[in-house]
């Protein structure tokens, strides 16, 4: 159906919606899946005592943090190559992604070496306390020397989904999940390598992913596959010029969004090892609200891109309109689901009392903000299909630094943990609401006229 976009036909609304699940299904059940995989090693991890479980959440924001700087540098070639496709010319997608391959292999190699810089200070930077430090610097060094694990794998797996293919991603990320639990399991419990082992069987179940996204990218797809399709990898600087002009607001936009989660962190640690265990732990459950909204915000970029490809400017609008509505009731009834449920699932990940009860508390506040979050993702999502990544940006960072930090610092002195995920969930609401304006009113499209 997608090669109905690409032909300049006319689709129904039945049509769109079933693209947009079809779409959204595979994603959504990798980003559950991927959500389950922390969950189980945050499982495994708190059942080893409130400060492994605190290390490892110490250093979480932060790992976040490149993640997102990954992302970014991801986007911005993987946009270029779903308005290509999208314009049917397949030459120009394979020639972005040869350029792709080495510079995000040397954006991650830059990315891994920072983190071998500072591993050693940032615990303490963290506010952490000496009794922790040790296993997060440990954790995070391994986490961020496996990044070029993770940026290629993100890679691959964006550029098959730019393409259209949701389900190869999907379910490499499923066995990725399953292969963590597995090598976690060996590293933890029975090579008694603890924290470290955590670390470290996360990182080889990426490796393994990796090698087959990019099996599959490089050597399957029939659109995108570089083997008996010759040509230069040397980057270009029209394609690196238009990369930075989609990826560099991202890229800020996750670098100072992932600096304030760091700064939140800061704000959570001097309330102790209990709170710092319950922050990070709920903020897993959480993402287990919130990871369907990411599958339909990748849906939702796919099929922007390649109808503006297409030079399809009404069938751009449906598709958003649609992709953002379908988001917001998924991810309504997933909150009421984590109000309900919150204390099992807060008990799964900890034996200990004082967490589950803050954790269960927290999660209850943030269940009221989930439908504004997801307005919030798939929001991004359509706009990152469109392009149109420095507004957002913008719109994103005022909102988590003068709303949310604002209110945590204040908040966090007089009702602790509590004030800090009050003014998360304020703040998700009013970034909601300002996105749903921003695309409404239409500015992220007027240019494509």
């Amino acid at each position: 159906m997608l090669a109905n976009i690409r032909e300049g036909r006319t689709l129904t609304t039945s049509e769109k919606l079933s693209l947009i699940v079809s779409l959204s299904i595979p994603s959504i059940l990798a980003q559950i899946s991927a959500t389950v995989m922390f969950f189980i090693d945050y499982a495994m991890v708190g059942h080893l005592g409130e400060k492994a479980t605190a290390s490892v959440g110490l250093v979480e924001t932060t790992t976040w943090l490149l993640g997102g700087l990954a992302s970014a540098a991801n986007m911005g070639f993987s946009v270029q190559v779903a308005h290509f496709i999208g314009a049917n010319d397949f030459e120009s997608a394979r020639r972005v992604l040869r350029q792709s391959l080495v510079c995000c292999f040397i954006w991650s190699f830059m990315l891994s070496m920072a983190c071998v810089a500072v591993h050693l200070h940032l615990p303490f930077w963290l506010g952490g306390t000496a009794d922790i430090a040790h296993d997060a610097s440990v954790y995070f060094l391994l986490i961020g020397l496996a990044g070029i694990f993770f940026q290629m794998e993100g890679l691959a797996g964006s550029m098959l989904k730019c393409s259209g293919n949701m389900r190869i991603p999907s379910a490499l990320n499923i066995m990725m999940c399953v292969l963590d639990v597995v090598f976690n399991y060996i590293f933890i419990y029975q090579l008694d390598m603890g924290v470290k082992g955590a670390a470290m069987g996360t990182g080889l179940a990426e490796l393994v992913t990796a090698l087959l996204m990019l099996y599959f990218l490089l050597c399957r797809s029939k659109m995108l596959r570089l083997v008996g399709h010759p040509g230069s990898f040397l980057p270009k600087a029209d394609t690196i010029k238009t990369a930075f002009k989609i990826g560099a607001p991202m890229g800020l936009q996750h670098l100072l969004m992932g600096s304030a989660q760091v700064v939140s962190t800061i704000i959570v640690a001097p309330l102790g090892t209990v709170a710092i265990a319950a922050n990070s732990m709920a903020i897993t459950v959480e993402s287990l609200c919130y990871m369907p909204g990411y599958g339909i915000a990748e849906a939702a970029t796919t099929l922007v891109g390649q109808s503006i490809g297409a030079g399809q400017r009404l069938l751009t609008r449906s598709f958003a309109r649609m992709s953002v509505g379908l988001g917001i009731g998924v991810m309504t009834v997933m909150g009421i689901l984590m109000w309900v449920f919150a204390p099992e699932l807060m008990s799964i990940l900890s034996p200990v009392d004082a967490i589950v009860q803050q954790g269960v508390e927290i999660l209850r506040i943030e269940a009221w903000a989930e439908p504004m979050f997801a307005a919030a993702i798939v929001c991004n999502g359509v706009f990152v299909g469109a392009a149109d990544t420095l507004i957002p940006a913008i719109m994103s960072l005022v909102s988590m630094w003068c709303v949310r930090l604002t209110l945590a610092a204040w908040l966090a002195r007089d009702y602790g943990l509590r004030g800090v995920w009050i003014a998360m969930a304020t703040e998700l609401t009013f970034r909601g609401l300002i996105f749903l304006t921003r695309l409404s009113k239409g500015g992220w499209y007027k240019k494509l006229v």
